[in-house]
């Protein structure tokens, strides 16, 4: 999706001819309500920008998920079989508890990465177009003292 480009400032009065109130207060109305534009376009893709990183840490963290209950499936054969061994001569069970510790990296590699998804998003505030607004506004009033 592309922003719409602003229109093209007026050209500025010949220095021989001077502007009348009615048409400075109109040329400052319409550069306000472009900055405004363009200000909450900047908020819109803040908070699109921000609510995608959280999906992404979603569905890496539902994976993670997923890798834990895999690690212990594999865990729990694991038991299953040295419970097994313990009574027959059978060593199948370290098998199994080798692929559930590698389950958990997996399921720990995931959720960090999740995490950190997770900590680039939250909370999906436009803090760019906020803190853009505040310069504005400091700028403005400098400009009427």
């Amino acid at each position: 999706m592309t922003t719409p480009e602003p229109p093209p400032p007026a050209p500025p009065p010949p220095p021989d001819q001077e502007r009348s109130v009615g048409e400075l207060v109109v040329d400052v109305s319409e550069r306000t309500s472009t900055l405004i534009r363009e200000e909450i376009e900047l908020a819109k893709t803040e908070v699109r920008e921000k609510i995608q990183k959280l999906l992404q840490g979603s569905v890496i963290g539902i994976a993670a998920g997923v890798f834990v209950l895999m690690a212990l499936a594999m865990f729990m054969h694991g038991i299953a079989w040295g419970l097994n061994d313990l009574f027959f001569s059978s060593d199948v069970w370290a098998g199994f508890l080798i692929e559930a510790a590698f389950w958990l990296i997996v399921a720990g590699i995931a959720g960090l990465i999740a995490y950190r998804s997770f900590r680039a998003g939250a909370p999906p505030t436009p803090d760019l177009a906020i803190e853009e607004a505040k310069r504005t506004k400091e700028t403005l009033e400098a400009g009427t003292r």
